[in-house]
């Protein structure tokens, strides 16, 4: 069956959110490796209880929540200045090496993201990476008000590019995401940039867990939830061959 459009995730998809890193370390020398991975796990608990409790805030507000979160208990005092500079890396984020080309590979399909983010964050995000001359369309959440995995997000692809979940493969490197848009019904590639094998070598170095790697052990691996993708892939570098295969 061939795929009308190619719909992307974007933080930890096309995007690597661990770039924060260098901004959090740089304000808290030290701190910016447990700063970023206590941020972005509190940042989505934050999207999913809000959801539950059916009181959204946009992504942005969530972010700076969640970043004064992991602030206040690491005993690390900051001033608006201070979490501005850190916030404002959101805005341009390190796309994956790989992105440009994927995306540039497979532009006879349509091309777009569906992502939690805000509006704004997300149009000065492509637009700093150059990524908005290679996307049809670029979907926030917040046209819903509730975040992924909510059905009411995904529902936000074919309200917005008239496509069917058939026509669709959406793209993923987010275990939780992947379920979400398989329960769906969209066919999913998830991005499997950490493998069980990598995180046991991990684990055995040492007796202290690195944040990291309890980052990559909490958020990397595929839930038990009863959803799999239909393709399992290691970069956004072997997308191309699968969009060739299902061309419109």
């Amino acid at each position: 069956m061939p795929f009308k459009a190619v719909v992307f995730d974007a933080y930890g998809t096309l995007y690597d959110i661990q770039s924060v890193a260098a901004v959090t370390e740089q304000a808290f020398p030290g701190h910016g490796d447990i700063i970023t991975q206590i941020w972005r796990i509190k940042q989505l608990e934050y999207t999913w209880l809000r959801s539950l409790m059916q009181r959204y805030e946009d992504f942005a507000v969530v972010t700076r929540d969640s970043l004064i979160y992991t602030l206040r208990i690491l005993g690390l005092p900051a001033d608006a200045a201070t979490l501005d500079r850190i916030i404002a890396k959101y805005l341009d984020l390190d796309p994956y090496p790989d992105a440009r080309a994927a995306l540039a590979a497979m532009k006879p399909h349509r091309l777009a993201t569906l992502s939690n983010g805000s509006p704004a964050m997300l149009g000065a995000l492509v637009k700093a990476s150059g990524f908005d001359t290679l996307l049809d369309a670029v979907i926030s959440v917040d046209a819903r008000q509730i975040f992924k995995p909510s059905p009411e997000a995904y529902a936000l692809i074919e309200q917005t590019l008239g496509l069917a979940p058939s026509d669709v493969l959406f793209v993923s490197s987010n275990p939780w995401d992947v379920c979400g848009a398989k329960a769906f019904g969209l066919s999913v590639a998830w991005i499997e940039r950490v493998t069980p094998q990598a995180m046991a070598a991990a684990c055995i170095k040492t007796e202290l867990v690195a944040p990291l790697t309890l980052f990559k052990a909490l958020r990397t691996q595929m839930d038990e939830l009863g959803f799999a993708p239909d393709y399992r892939i290691a970069a956004l570098s072997d997308l191309p061959e699968i969009a060739s295969q299902h061309e419109p």
